[in-house]
């Protein structure tokens, strides 16, 4: 049983890290037309589709694809509470702790996303279809950075300056959140 669980969370978290690409690429309206784009796209339509009726898109805030990543994300404690037999009012006590989930794993597509650029700058791989989409999401995140580190010659130390803040906010920050979110679950 524990084998199905493992393959089921880890199932849950991809999908969850699709739904958080999908919005971001939305909300940085990025090129639709890469092909990685339409690829996600079309594996979270299903879900984001149906949602569009009843959740609507605010400026490019695609609402629905935030309910679903977080209603992904909040179906590992549905699917373990209802196995174990804990109350639904219980299990429904968990959306704030897979909002929560949510937000570290936002924090981790920023820190990867970074260093991915960071690694490709250095390799000359700059510009990969790939890379240039992860270049879209990153850069709203970066561009305070910039304005403020600009280059030094031909080294831009923004991106580590970038790394290191997100590092102290989820070491430093988002225990705290965490902590805060854990004693409001009944």
């Amino acid at each position: 049983m524990n084998v199905f669980g493992d393959i089921f969370s880890l199932i849950i978290q991809i999908f969850s890290f699709l739904l958080l690409v999908r919005l971001l690429l939305q909300l940085v309206q990025a090129d639709f037309y890469n092909p990685i784009s339409q690829t996600i796209f079309k594996i979270c339509a299903p879900v984001v589709e149906p949602l569009n009726k009843i959740f609507p898109t605010l400026g490019s805030l695609n609402t629905a694809a935030l309910v679903a990543a977080i209603a992904v994300q909040w179906s590992i404690y549905l699917v373990v509470g209802l196995s174990t037999g804990v109350a639904f009012l219980t299990i429904l006590s968990y959306i704030p702790v897979a909002a929560f989930n949510l937000l570290f794993l936002l924090i981790e597509v920023y820190f990867w996303g970074i260093f991915i650029l960071a690694i490709s700058s250095w390799i000359g791989t700059s510009g990969h279809p790939t890379v240039n989409l992860v270049g879209q999401i990153v850069e709203p995140y970066l561009r305070p950075f910039r304005k403020f580190i600009p280059p030094m010659g031909m080294m831009d130390f923004s991106p580590m300056v970038a790394i290191i803040s997100l590092i102290i906010i989820r070491n430093k920050v988002l225990p705290v959140i965490g902590g805060f979110i854990q004693s409001m679950v009944i």
